[in-house]
């Protein structure tokens, strides 16, 4: 009796004993992987001295004096360029003094990386059956090491907050909400790439949330239109179409369609050529959204790639859109290890993509990016964009379960 009861009791203990022990493991992994890219932001170049966040804090701050929106600028003549609504919706910000309101921005960016790791992520985990918190925990590490987030906390930039708005229609939507539209409404009132995915709701036949969102982007402007024609005039018809105001679009910076074509010759950009590669864009972005079917998340991710391509700018820190597309591929590789070469040549790509946009690899050649090696490298973010929008990604493999099954999103 003894001798048996030994063996049960020693059992028993290792029982305990190993799920602590991984929960250890775990810890000290992100407690040294956080510290190790903490150190790693704070020691490498790259730090933006929250230039943007001062654009919209001396711009704002200007308007609310009595001054017109559109006439400040910096030292190096950049100068507010998003629609009036977005001067609404910054002064509360803009009224603060320097320092909080730098306090102010990040806190919000922290909030809104929270709730779309927790939307993107928190499926994916539950789908592989991964610790809920440490899974949250590895995430935000590799998130907060990604160039365009680094480059968005350090410009002081607003991507993040537009990207929690449109996503709160992706929550909406699953849940069939009559509220969605709303976010996709207020963040291209905002700013106007977010637009795009209107048109995602309309090939989508989301009829009433394309309606929603149409409105709401209608009703806001309006509403900056009324209590501020003057700058609503000249965002309109001047400040708009005004591309100096944003920066030259061959700078290497410019990860878009329009910027690949520029670095080829800069002096005289083939427009033609860029409406061509628009258009092929378009093209593949409506055969992957339509064979996506029913994935709200793969076709949100395939449209947020979209908006990075199309847009005339979109610099390393507008490809924090990029992110839901490198969390989807991730799902649609589960189980692991997979038994099947499509799901691990999907996986390798994803680490690929992750490994370059994580690099600064484009920033060598922020100089000039000529010759073969200078047209990989000055477009290697753009390049990731490319294959991201190019992947054989089916409508159901981001919602598998562990065993195979497809699942219900939301």
């Amino acid at each position: 009796m003894t001798t048996t009861g030994r063996p049960r009791a020693s059992t028993t203990a290792l029982s305990v004993t190993r799920p602590a022990t991984q929960h250890r493991r775990r810890t000290l992994l992100i407690i040294g992987l956080a510290t190790a890219i903490g150190v790693a932001i704070a020691v490498l170049p790259g730090h933006r001295g929250w230039f943007d966040i001062g654009v919209y804090h001396g711009a704002v701050r200007h308007w609310a004096d009595g001054g017109q929106l559109y006439e400040w600028v910096t030292w190096n003549q950049y100068g507010f360029t998003y629609p009036p609504f977005a001067a609404l919706v910054m002064l509360p910000v803009a009224a603060l003094p320097w320092h909080p309101a730098i306090a102010a921005n990040l806190a919000l960016t922290v909030v809104a990386a929270s709730f779309l790791l927790h939307l993107l992520v928190g499926p994916v985990a539950r789908r592989a059956g991964w610790p809920r918190w440490h899974t949250f925990a590895l995430a935000a590490c590799l998130f907060a090491a990604l160039n365009p987030v680094r480059d968005t906390v350090s410009f002081g930039q607003v991507n993040l907050l537009l990207m929690a708005l449109v996503y709160v229609d992706l929550w909406l939507l699953e849940r069939r909400h009559r509220l969605a539209g709303v976010g996709i409404g207020l963040a291209a009132a905002i700013k106007l790439t977010p637009a795009v995915f209107v048109a995602y709701l309309l090939v989508t036949r989301r009829w009433r949330a394309a309606a929603t969102a149409t409105l709401t982007t209608a009703v806001a402007t309006l509403l900056a239109a009324v209590v501020a024609p003057n700058a609503t005039r000249t965002y309109f018809t001047e400040a708009l179409w005004d591309t100096g105001r944003v920066g030259k679009l061959e700078y290497v910076s410019n990860q878009s369609l329009l910027g690949l074509v520029a670095r080829l010759d800069p002096a005289h950009p083939d427009r033609l050529l860029w409406l061509c590669l628009v258009a092929a864009a378009l093209a593949f972005w409506w055969y992957q959204v339509r064979r996506a079917a029913g994935d709200e998340r793969l076709g949100f991710a395939f449209t947020g790639v979209l908006g990075v391509l199309v847009s005339p700018v979109s610099w390393v820190h507008h490809l924090v859109w990029l992110v839901p597309g490198l969390i989807v591929l991730v799902g649609a590789t589960l189980p692991w290890p997979s038994t099947r070469s499509v799901e691990r040549w999907r996986l390798r790509a994803g680490v690929v993509g992750y490994a370059v946009l994580s690099s600064g690899v484009v920033w060598i050649f922020a100089n000039g990016s000529s010759g073969p090696h200078g047209f990989l490298g000055g477009n290697a973010y753009l390049l990731v964009a490319v294959a991201m929008l190019l992947l054989p990604i089916s409508g159901d493999a981001g919602r598998r379960t562990p065993d195979g099954m497809s699942v219900q999103s939301g």
